[in-house]
């Protein structure tokens, strides 16, 4: 059983363009970022995705209301957040250096290895929630063939 993921990043923010690294901060989408958001549902069948997960941060959130509209739940995860770079979220972007937290967490924050293993965590669950919709698809379809024999 294979799940395909196809990956969007949210659209630029008013923090991307003064150069500040907004972690966990909500931000905001820069009107570059409403126009790139909105142009995205040109650029691709939208209609082929099961589900749309977003992170919690309204950044995202806002980008994937603009792509998918009302057509698909959105569903907020927070395992799906930027790295928290603790003391430094929406520091100038130039004090924000991944290298040196690789394995130590920035002040306050997380590790880059802490959001390996979120999103480790969340790619867990996709894959379980695959299993079980394919049990759930084999149920009904058992109920359908066989309904007498399926309580």
């Amino acid at each position: 059983m294979a799940v395909k993921i196809t990956y969007f990043v949210h659209g630029t923010t008013t923090d991307n363009q003064n150069h500040l690294s907004t972690g966990w901060n909500p931000g905001e989408l820069s009107e570059l970022g409403i126009t790139q958001s909105k142009e995205l549902k040109n650029q691709t069948d939208l209609t082929i995705f099961d589900a749309v997960f977003s992170s919690d941060l309204k950044r995202a959130v806002d980008s994937a209301r603009l792509n998918f509209g009302e057509s698909v739940e959105i569903i907020q995860d927070k395992r799906l957040r930027e790295c928290n770079y603790g003391d430094l979220n929406g520091a100038p972007s130039d004090q924000v250096v991944y290298e040196d937290h690789i394995d130590e967490p920035f002040p306050n924050g997380e590790s880059i290895q802490d959001v390996v293993n979120r999103i480790k965590d969340f790619c867990e669950y996709l894959r379980e929630r695959e299993r079980e919709k394919l049990r759930r698809q084999t149920y009904r379809h058992c109920c359908t063939q066989s309904p007498a024999i399926c309580f």
